[in-house]
């Protein structure tokens, strides 16, 4: 499971795709709907917030509006209920982190719900095997 932190338009259709698969299960374990990747580490962020699910909600809100302006037909209906106005943390060492994993021809730009604050790669990245 990977939920960029960047924005959704710097990722190409099969990015966007399989991000939009991501953050739907994602919404799913937040919303206890599964026993799969309770644990998985890229939902800490949104587990800090206090209406994880409404965090999530937002996250996939900007991913759905991407796949609109691109033509695509993802069903923006099995985004939950709720939205959060709040931006959640980014450092700007995370941002680097996934800037790594995206080809060098990608702007340096967070996901619209994330604001860049000081600091190092999120304890709950995994280093790269």
């Amino acid at each position: 499971m990977r939920l960029w932190s960047l924005r959704p338009s710097y990722l190409d259709a099969r990015g966007l795709t399989a991000l939009w698969r991501e953050g739907l299960l994602a919404q799913k374990v937040l919303r206890g709907l599964t026993r799969g990747y309770r644990h998985h580490p890229q939902l800490a962020r949104f587990r800090e917030q206090p209406k994880p699910v409404a965090a999530i909600a937002s996250y996939l809100e900007a991913v759905s509006q991407e796949a609109v302006r691109r033509g695509y037909h993802f069903d923006a209906r099995k985004i939950a209920q709720g939205r959060t106005k709040s931006k959640l943390p980014l450092t700007r060492g995370q941002l680097a982190f996934e800037r790594g994993h995206l080809p060098r021809k990608l702007k340096f730009r967070p996901h619209p719900l994330f604001r860049l604050t000081p600091g190092s790669v999120a304890a709950w990245e995994r280093s790269p095997a």
